[in-house]
């Protein structure tokens, strides 16, 4: 996937995906915690986890926590309290993307930030206290849990555009998946692809930030 032309004066704002770009996540450090605790091997829990309707619910706020576990419990085949199933979730973060809150700090500077993430209610609760400092770079920080929609669908950037308050082509949106950035550029908006922070970076530079 191409990155889009970037130069100077071509965003009023720009909006950053949390996980992966923000915030480094490692799925295995859950799995292996859930394992742990029910005495099995993580790679039969990776096999039976899906991203499916019920994840997809749970992410749009739809069903609450204690729904969310009940159907692992069922998909994954163990059998783990609400307390140690939320303990292994929050174990996916690692801490912040290398060297992001110094490239956030320098782009507050010249544009306002937001942040736009596919997640869930515990998560939401870990992140917004472990990462104050980095996070505390955005003007506001839109939640598929909160505001009841998802990337990569059209109502979900539509949304955050109007809340954000500018043209959809004046806003840089940055995403680690393609599905969302596809997404993206679809409704208008200047969508980089992250695969590091690398890429961050050059986008800032070339906006002349």
């Amino acid at each position: 996937m191409t990155q889009p032309s970037l130069s100077p004066g071509d965003a009023d704002a720009l909006l950053f995906d949390l996980g992966r770009v923000v915030l480094d996540l490692d799925f295995n450090r859950t799995l292996a915690f859930w394992a742990g605790q029910a005495g099995c091997e993580p790679a039969s829990l990776r096999e039976r986890f899906l991203r499916d309707e019920l994840y997809q619910r749970h992410e749009k706020g739809e069903i609450s926590d204690e729904a969310f576990f009940a159907g692992l419990r069922c998909s994954l085949g163990i059998e783990l309290s609400d307390t140690q199933f939320v303990e292994g979730w929050n174990a996916i973060f690692v801490g912040e993307m290398p060297d992001i809150n110094q490239l956030l700090a320098r782009a507050a500077k010249r544009l306002p930030l937001y942040a736009f993430s596919n997640t869930n209610a515990p998560h939401v609760a870990y992140f917004s206290g472990q990462y104050t400092e980095v996070l505390g770079h955005f003007r506001e920080i839109f939640v598929s849990s909160s505001i009841g929609l998802r990337k990569p669908d059209a109502e979900a950037y539509d949304h955050v555009v109007r809340a954000i308050g500018v043209p959809a082509e004046r806003i840089v949106f940055f995403d680690d998946l393609a599905e969302n950035v596809r997404g993206a550029r679809e409704c208008g908006l200047k969508a980089v692809l992250v695969n590091s922070p690398d890429d961050v970076a050059r986008a800032l530079e070339a906006l002349g930030i």
